[in-house]
């Protein structure tokens, strides 16, 4: 593979650095758990960080023109994709957002649908606002994770639904929705008049020259229904920063989000601004860089777990692998793989305990050194 002048095989020590994800487990653990990279950031972020921060003044600020030019640019660019500025609302993470937007368009007891397992925190949010969680089974059809549309139909015909919490790219699948597969979600969305939350954290962590496609944009009637919820965090590691944007084209959509987060969810941290507008103005040959790496990271992961009774689905997005360990016939699969050292995220949490999260966002001496204990856990138990 073509090598760049971006470094990501060098090692970064994040244990004295209040990270949570490297604070989790005991030191002997590598932890591979949480959507967080362990990656030195790009230098344009850096430095566009520092030189704010040597002018010295931390006031209260508001996002850039250039900010919102970027965003409008980077999804014209990547997903042709035409938005007005006035539709963006700029947020300090996504998941306040997700739930905010339970809360600003829907009522206790109304149905909230989610395709699961999922994460977590698009089950969360109906549950923690006293509405109806009604699950939809993800399917496997040709080795990828998509909703079982009959259920779907049946979960949108309730009387009492209300809204459709999609996750797209898909966490923990990996499964980047094809654009017949969205209009499939969209016809039932006409249909039954519902509202489409669109969790579309990882549509920049896309593999194989595969095609993300926003839900808002597959045609007027879906851009009118639809909160998009995108942002930098995760592509280029900035989840520490707090900032997330939404997009809602729908005027009374956006007012009556704008009013429900007026005085409950503050204005984004300022050098979270900072960043975003850095990485969408400048990151675009790091992102590239990183997508190669991850690539490699992802398909050395594959060819491993094809030799072990462990099985996983085609991985088209995200740098974090859903793998079936049933083989394993344990009541916690979880606590197998952290006796190993290895610390990933329990299955349990999104919705099926007999699977297990792993994030092979990291060099790849990491990965390397994380399959070596688990082959010594399989061979000393007598499973490889």
């Amino acid at each position: 593979m073509k090598k760049t002048q971006f470094d990501f095989d060098t090692p970064i020590d994040r244990t004295q650095t209040q990270s949570d994800k490297w604070a989790k487990y005991p030191e002997h653990v590598i932890p591979m758990w949480v959507a967080d990279m362990d990656f030195d950031s790009p230098e344009c972020i850096k430095s566009a960080l520092n030189k704010r921060i040597d002018q010295g003044v931390f006031g209260y600020t508001h996002a850039s023109k250039s900010l919102n030019s970027a965003i409008l640019n980077h999804l014209e660019y990547r997903y042709h994709w035409s938005i007005s500025p006035t539709t963006i609302f700029h947020l300090p993470g996504l998941v306040c957002a997700l739930h905010m937007a339970v809360r600003a368009f829907s009522n206790e007891n109304d149905g909230i649908i989610v395709p699961g397992p999922v994460y977590y925190h698009l089950n969360r949010a109906p549950k923690l606002s006293q509405r109806q969680l009604i699950t939809v089974d993800m399917t496997i059809q040709q080795d990828r994770w998509i909703p079982d549309f009959n259920q779907l139909e049946k979960a949108c015909a309730q009387a009492n639904a209300k809204m459709i919490l999609l996750c797209n790219p898909h966490n923990p699948g990996g499964t980047v929705y094809t654009r017949e597969e969205l209009a499939q979600v969209h016809s039932l969305a006409k249909k039954y008049d519902l509202l489409v939350v669109s969790d579309e954290i990882h549509c920049d962590l896309i593999f194989d020259d595969l095609q993300h496609i926003p839900f808002a944009s597959l045609n007027e009637d879906a851009a009118n229904r639809t909160i998009t919820l995108m942002a930098p965090s995760k592509t280029f590691n900035l989840a520490g920063l707090g900032y997330a944007f939404a997009v809602i084209e729908n005027a009374k959509l956006r007012q009556t989000f704008n009013n429900a987060k007026s005085g409950l969810i503050p204005y984004p941290n300022m050098l979270g601004l900072v960043a975003a507008s850095a990485a969408y103005q400048e990151g675009q040959q790091w992102h590239q860089a990183l997508l190669s790496y991850l690539t490699k990271n992802r398909n050395f992961l594959q060819q491993w777990l094809e030799k072990t009774p462990f099985s996983i689905q085609k991985l088209e997005a995200t740098y974090l692998a859903w793998i079936d360990v049933s083989a394993l016939d344990i009541d916690n699969p979880h606590h197998f793989f952290l006796e190993a050292g290895v610390g990933v995220s329990d299955g349990k949490e999104f919705g099926n305990s007999s699977f297990i999260r792993l994030n092979f966002g990291c060099p790849m001496r990491q990965l390397e050194q994380a399959i070596e204990r688990l082959e010594v856990a399989l061979t000393k138990n007598n499973i490889l």
